[in-house]
Order: C-alpha cells, then sequence, then structure tokens
C-alpha cells in the first residue's frame, strides 16, 4: 500500500482546520482516516524538510504560511466494553471530543461529564491532558495506543508511562511529536457514577435550575452552558480557548504577590504540598487587559485568559500580543505565563502536534 500523490493537496487553506480562523496555507495536505496508511507516513513525511501532524486545531497557532506537509488525523472509530458497573470506551484519536462526550452520557457512561465543550480531538486530550470543572482526562484514562515516527511500530502508553501532570503528559514533553495517536481507552462508569460540582459556576448553575441530586445529563448541561456564557464560540469569534496555563507558584511567591494584592485568587494544590494555582485570567485582568483589542486581536471581554482574532489576523499579530500580556504580568507580578496553546513557528516545524 502506498499513499497516492493524488490525494496530497498542494497550497491548501487551513482556514477551517484551525480555530483561530487564522488565513495559514499548507504546502502540501493530506487526509488520513484510514489506520493502515500510518505505517506509511515515516517515508512519506522524509520526503519533506517540515511537517505538521493535525488534529482538531484547537490548541494551535498556525503561521502564515507552512512550508511542509500537514497530515490530518481523521480516525474516528468507537467501541464499546460494558459490564456491570463500567464500560471501556475505545475512540480513534481523531475522534471529535465534546461528540465523544455527549454520547456517552446519552448511553449513561459517567465520568467525562465535567470535560463538555472542550474542542479538539479525542487523541489530543491524554497529551494535554485536558481537565475543567474538577476533573482530569488522567482521572479515566487506561492507556492509548500510538504509531511511533521514528520506528514505524505502534505502543501502547499506559497511564504510569504518560506521567501526566497539569496540562502535560510525556508525549507533550519528551515525546513531543514523535508518536500519533490511534485510539484512547476511557474507563467510565455505567452506575453509581461519582458527580463531581466542586466548582462554584458549576454548583451556582445547578443550584439556580433546582437540581439538588444532579446526574451526569445535569452536569453535562450545566457545563456546556456555563462554559458558552463565558467562552467565545470559535464559530462566530477565533479562538483556541485558553491561551496561557495558570500558573503554579510557591508559598513565598504567594505571599509576595498578596502583600500588594491581598485579594489575590488561588487555589492550593493539596497533592504538591504548599504550592498553589494562581489563575491567569485573573493575573491578566488585573494588567487591564481583559476585552482590550490591538487591531483584529485582543482579550475576550468575558474572559481575560481568551485571546480572539476578529477577523483579519495574521500569526504575527497574536504572537506580538500575547507577549505583551506576558511581558505586563511579568512586571506586576514576578510571574511568567507559559503558553497552553502550541505556537508553530519556524524554530519547531516539525515536532509541534496539535492538540
Amino acid at each position: 500500500m502506498q499513499v497516492s500523490t493524488d490525494t496530497i493537496q498542494s497550497n491548501f487553506s487551513l482556514k477551517d482546520f484551525n480555530t483561530f480562523g487564522l488565513d495559514c496555507t499548507a504546502g502540501a495536505f493530506l487526509r488520513l482516516d484510514n489506520p493502515a496508511e500510518l505505517s506509511l507516513l515515516p517515508e512519506l513525511i522524509s520526503r519533506y524538510e517540515n511537517y505538521l501532524i493535525l488534529g482538531g486545531g484547537s490548541n494551535l497557532l498556525l503561521p502564515d504560511y507552512f512550508d511542509g506537509l500537514v497530515v490530518q488525523i481523521a480516525l474516528d472509530k468507537l467501541q464499546t466494553r460494558e459490564s456491570d458497573s463500567d464500560v471501556l470506551v475505545n475512540a480513534g484519536g481523531g475522534l471529535n471530543w465534546h461528540e465523544l462526550v455527549a454520547f456517552c452520557v446519552k448511553e449513561n457512561y459517567g465520568g467525562i461529564e465535567n470535560l463538555a465543550l472542550i474542542p479538539g480531538s479525542t487523541g489530543a486530550a491524554p497529551i494535554q491532558n485536558i481537565g475543567a470543572y474538577g476533573v482530569e482526562l488522567k482521572d479515566v484514562f487506561v492507556c492509548l495506543n500510538a504509531f511511533d515516527l521514528q520506528t514505524g511500530e505502534y505502543r501502547c502508553f499506559n497511564r504510569e508511562e504518560m506521567e501526566f501532570g497539569y496540562r502535560d503528559s510525556v508525549l507533550k514533553g519528551r515525546y513531543k511529536g514523535r508518536f500519533i495517536i490511534a485510539d484512547v481507552w476511557l474507563k467510565l462508569t455505567t452506575r453509581d457514577h461519582r458527580i463531581n460540582t466542586s466548582y462554584g459556576a458549576l454548583a451556582g448553575d445547578l443550584e439556580k435550575k433546582g437540581v439538588e441530586n444532579p446526574g451526569i445529563s445535569d452536569v453535562f448541561k450545566a457545563v456546556v452552558e456555563v462554559r458558552k456564557s463565558k467562552l467565545p464560540d470559535p464559530g462566530q469569534i477565533g479562538n483556541a480557548g485558553s491561551f496561557f496555563k495558570n500558573p503554579v507558584v510557591d508559598a513565598g511567591t504567594l505571599e509576595s504577590i498578596q502583600k500588594k494584592h491581598s485579594d489575590v485568587v488561588f487555589f492550593e494544590l493539596q497533592s504538591s504540598g504548599m504550592m498553589y494555582k494562581i489563575p491567569a485570567g485573573w493575573l491578566i485582568e488585573r494588567c487591564g487587559f481583559k476585552g482590550k483589542l490591538k487591531g483584529p486581536v485582543g482579550c475576550y471581554e468575558k474572559q481575560a485568559l481568551v485571546l480572539v482574532n476578529r477577523g483579519g489576523a495574521k500569526s504575527s499579530d497574536l504572537v506580538t500580543f500575547a507577549g505583551e500580556v506576558q511581558r505586563s504580568v511579568a512586571a506586576e507580578f514576578g510571574i511568567f505565563l507559559e503558553p497552553e496553546v502550541n505556537i508553530v513557528q519556524p524554530e519547531n516545524y516539525g515536532d509541534v502536534i496539535s492538540l
């Protein structure tokens, strides 16, 4: 088997393949929807100086022109193995994540309802260890099957081997760009669901509706409504969700900030010992960026953590604006904000996986 040159498109627009809505052009583009074709990729990408593996394009800042091959992973299988109290869900790496969550809630499979409406593909979920409203992907993760672009072989990663961290994993760090996620296995509940409504916004929405004993469907609906009320629809306003990670600081740094900003918002990380997470959105808002625009780019008026493209922006516009945000936060709080979005630039071509 070989990939036909007829299936590789030249000068292909990626405007509809990234949630920022940037009008990026790929020198060459291939959509891969057959798992058997994964084995052909090492030889194929060797023909190009640069390559990019593209998932849902939801956590990615593309350049105006990508001089190389872009491969979109569109593996979308979905299988389940149900037992008395739980179910194993096997989902293809190219399956839309929110569609997977909606399917599981409909089937009464519990565990990922708090992760509704997170954009991107299922294969990206473990790479990023996505999380929201008190739940992280690692909480339900069993293993994944990944194709190694260096060896041309498959490798299975279990939970321990993934080395999950806050919005992090071994596939985002040490093995970044080396593996393509073919499929992911999750273990969910079919009864006695563990309902998590610990986050205030979620609990508030349910209370407002008069829901005293929420089920997974109630939580799912509440998460969707809360996220829609705070985050812009990429179909209307270009964005990639949270642009920066929430920084984690030690007690000394937090105390120093509190001397100047007594109302600083923070959350103690129980598992890390005297370490605290400060919402990046709060830091950015305090620096006056909430709702601020500079040409076609800026911070969303309802959530400063979200950088937006109001139309016609270039990649450099967003990078420049993000740099201004970082410098301002560093000057005011002594904290460097680390991007959560993968920024594809010439210096890191060839080792970027779209989240």
